[in-house]
């Protein structure tokens, strides 16, 4: 398995995933007054919102991408980041997140078009924003820090969503695996 393989569906799932959440969530705060705050909610004082996570998995995933395929960030990257952390004063609509993950998905489907293999072995230097730097493989950043912070924040807009009221259980989380389901014998 490459990490082109892992990865790239892993971020189509789970960004099809978290949009089918917001159709849910926009759904049900329709049936109140809940929807122009939801984009805002968060889980802690100190956590970014529902629309920042949203905005960072989306990040995240491009990031990556950009990154292990060795190609320059476009600015629309840095935009999308300075959108994401602005969230908690203007954290958009639902068209406005949907319309992130579907540009995610863009640059997702258009790398997995162009079928790169990515060398598990290369070096790789990834600069955090405090000025450190992690000098790790392709391998060890896939697995130890790009899926890791996808994660962290497709998990945490779920929390958000789950926190304030919206119906969503583990079926929600894991529907890509639905089609692979089978029932027991004699059932």
């Amino acid at each position: 398995m490459t990490l082109s393989d892992l990865l790239l569906p892993t971020y189509t799932q789970m960004l099809g995933t978290m949009s089918a959440w917001l159709d849910k969530a926009e759904a049900e705060a329709a049936r109140g007054d809940a929807a122009a705050t939801l984009l805002a909610a968060r889980l802690a004082p100190d956590m970014f919102p529902l629309s920042t996570q949203i905005g960072f998995a989306c990040r995240q995933a491009q990031e990556a991408v950009f990154r292990l395929q060795g190609r320059d960030f476009p600015p629309e990257l840095q935009a999308l980041l300075d959108e994401a952390r602005s969230g908690g004063e203007r954290p958009g609509t639902f068209d406005d997140a949907r319309r992130r993950i579907t540009d995610t998905l863009a640059v997702v489907e258009a790398a997995a078009a162009e079928g790169f293999v990515l060398d598990g072995d290369a070096p790789l230097a990834h600069a955090l924003p405090n000025g450190m730097v992690l000098d790790v493989t392709a391998t060890i950043y896939a697995r130890d820090w790009a899926l890791p912070q996808f994660y962290f924040h497709v998990v945490t807009a779920y929390a958000i969503l789950r926190a304030q009221g919206i119906e969503l259980g583990k079926a929600d989380y894991c529907a890509h695996l639905l089609p692979y389901l089978r029932m027991p014998q004699g059932a």
